[in-house]
């Protein structure tokens, strides 16, 4: 099984997911987004799935620096100003092909072993 784990080597939940799949013995690719910033096309395909409310983490550090607390833009200006900085999302985001996942979720990734 091949997983893409995006989200920064600090963050604990992130940790958590490298961790999971490695005892797996699944291929990860990480990709950490204090070293490159997101595609904007791997992120639409989290904003499809799952919608700013989602993604976007409003008790993140990033997101009070940004002074973003009283912004309300849609799912599209939210993908812009995530590709430019991706620290205000929810993190892990994990994907395996079609599958994907925000935040830690044990139970949805013990799924896609068992399929």
């Amino acid at each position: 099984m091949d997983v893409q784990v995006f989200g920064i080597k600090n963050d604990a939940d992130t940790r958590k997911a490298l961790r999971f799949f490695k005892e797996r013995r699944a291929k990860v690719h990480f990709m950490d987004f204090k070293q490159r910033n997101p595609s904007k096309g791997e992120l639409k395909r989290f904003f499809d799935r799952f919608g700013e409310e989602k993604l976007v983490d409003r008790d993140s550090k990033r997101f009070e620096a940004l002074g973003l607390r009283t912004a309300y833009y849609g799912d599209e200006r939210w993908l812009e100003i995530a590709c430019e900085e991706p620290l205000i999302l929810r993190m892990p985001l994990v994907r395996s092909g079609n599958r994907l996942t925000v935040g830690h979720d044990e139970e949805s990734w013990k799924e896609w072993f068992a399929d």
